[in-house]
């Protein structure tokens, strides 16, 4: 009876520590619970889904690796389409800059030798080439009655100045009809001076003029027929040499000035044109953009 008793107590000493110890979570048990735990909390946090590691903050997925490559190489190629237009846009305003330069240049050149030739004086050489003069039909000019080729030039006399003056101009008129126009304009501006109350000084100060702008000297045309207009604005030529100047300032690429021209002819002139110089007005003025 003690035995028994004494085996009944051994048994619940030994069955009480390991109920006991099955009360005690392991340490397995312990992670385990903490994962649910956690898993719980991430529901709760981020309720579309566990973010990846490298999404920061936000609940967005991360980028991955190609998708960072691809935007930085698209980044890489703006940047330097950015550099490329900063650096054409660089150029072209240093181009516009010398362009600008170079007009006022050529305008302020320009008005110097017109003042000069309005004020009596000899222009300047011309700072720049010629550019290639206008394609307008040019106004028929008129010639004297030749004189018989085998009949020897008179010398100039008081009595003989009407018949030597006609003669001087029909030569600057042949040269000029033969193309050979410096020749042409050394003959007529002759002419001028030496005959300088004839008719034909208005007719050979704009023909000089016409042989200058067809020898593609533009400049020294206008120049020529603004004095031919400006000194003798009655003259029978003074129409034609502010057409022709209005061709000149288009071959100096100055339409606008060109417009102006065209202008003071109408109003000066007007209907007392002729007609061959009525008709080419219009074409003139469409070419300027008048």
């Amino acid at each position: 009876m003690k035995r028994k008793f004494l085996l009944g107590l051994a048994a619940l000493t030994l069955t009480v520590p390991a109920a006991a110890q099955k009360q005690q979570p392991t340490a397995e048990d312990r992670l385990y619970r903490l994962e649910k735990q956690t898993r719980q909390l991430q529901r709760q946090v981020f309720p579309k889904g566990q973010p990846a590691d490298t999404a920061g903050f936000d609940d967005a997925p991360a980028a991955s690796q190609t998708v960072v490559v691809a935007q930085s190489a698209r980044i890489d190629a703006l940047e330097r389409q950015l550099a490329e237009m900063t650096r054409l846009a660089e150029e072209n305003g240093n181009r516009v800059a010398t362009l600008e330069t170079e007009l006022a240049r050529l305008r302020t050149d320009f008005d110097a030798r017109l003042r000069q030739l309005e004020a009596g004086g000899s222009p300047a050489p011309a700072a720049t080439a010629a550019a290639e003069p206008a394609s307008e039909p040019a106004v028929a000019e008129v010639a004297p009655p030749p004189r018989p080729a085998t009949t020897p030039p008179r010398p100039v006399r008081t009595g003989d100045a009407l018949a030597d003056g006609e003669a001087a101009y029909d030569a600057g008129y042949q040269l000029w009809l033969s193309k050979r126009y410096p020749q042409a304009v050394t003959a007529l501006k002759s002419m001028a001076s030496s005959f300088p109350g004839h008719r034909r000084v208005s007719w050979a100060n704009n023909l000089a003029g016409r042989a200058l702008l067809d020898s593609g000297k533009p400049r020294e045309a206008a120049e020529a027929l603004l004095a031919n207009y400006r000194g003798n604005p009655k003259g029978e030529r003074a129409p034609d040499s502010l057409f022709y100047l209005g061709q000149a300032l288009v071959a100096l690429n100055q339409p606008a000035q060109a417009c102006k021209a065209y202008a003071e002819l109408e109003e000066v002139y007007g209907s007392s044109m002729r007609a061959d110089l009525q008709k080419l007005l219009p074409p003139a003025k469409a070419k300027a953009r008048c």
